[in-house]
């Protein structure tokens, strides 16, 4: 039996059919629940394999009888865990001497920056963790910062479970609920990206000119 029914590829526009989506169905279809958890664990790693699309298809798979719906939410949960855990040992292998050697060579950046990142990590690093896994791009970065810090492992693993389990439920959910038209969530993540893109790009700006103008203030007075 199809993976996808006849009226679902019908309902659904050429582009959804093929190419990742394809892709992304023929794996579920061959592996099943494991396959959604597999598809995860490689999105927490290549970002360009959205969550946005595997989880609610996986939702309306559930609502075909082709997964379990249970299944498909714990198995794409310990997929998170799988792909975080991976991120987080590349942090801790990256290390903290590393991102502030690094940091002393990129321009524009001083070690005091990082060391006011590490500190603020520090204190509020658990609520970094749990927010950051409901939020796309960060949904990965998140993991890295917490190696690099060694968060103890149980805590970061619980936070990251806990954040991935009300994703993963709530995207999987979505596709359950609107069935052949599983596709719709996509768009509307694909906005709450770029929002966070936007607001990332004008934070970036802001630091950018803040910074030079403080260098331009700097210079002013030394050459007075």
């Amino acid at each position: 039996m199809s993976f996808l029914p006849m009226a679902a590829t019908a309902a659904t526009s050429p582009e959804t059919t093929g190419g990742l989506v394809g892709w992304v169905t023929s794996v579920m279809e061959a592996l099943g629940g494991p396959g959604a958890g597999l598809l995860v664990a490689l999105e927490n790693l290549f970002p360009p394999i959205p969550s946005e699309v595997i989880l609610p298809l996986a939702g309306f798979a559930s609502s075909q009888g082709n997964l379990s719906l249970v299944g498909a939410i714990i198995w794409t949960t310990l997929g998170s865990l799988v792909g975080a855990t991976v991120l987080y040992y590349i942090g801790a292998l990256v290390g903290r001497d590393r991102i502030r050697w690094i940091a002393d060579k990129l321009p524009l950046v001083n070690v005091a920056d990082f060391d006011k990142t590490e500190a603020w990590f520090s204190k509020h690093g658990t609520k970094a963790i749990l927010i950051g896994r409901l939020i796309p791009i960060f949904r990965s970065l998140i993991s890295i910062p917490a190696g690099i810090e060694r968060m103890p492992l149980p805590i970061f693993l619980g936070l990251t479970g806990i954040g991935s389990l009300v994703w993963n439920s709530a995207l999987i959910g979505a596709g359950y609920g609107l069935g052949e038209n599983w596709h719709v969530v996509e768009r509307y993540i694909g906005w709450f990206q770029a929002a966070v893109i936007v607001v990332c790009v004008l934070a970036v700006g802001y630091f950018v000119v803040t910074r030079l103008r403080r260098r331009r203030a700097e210079a002013g007075k030394h050459a007075g």
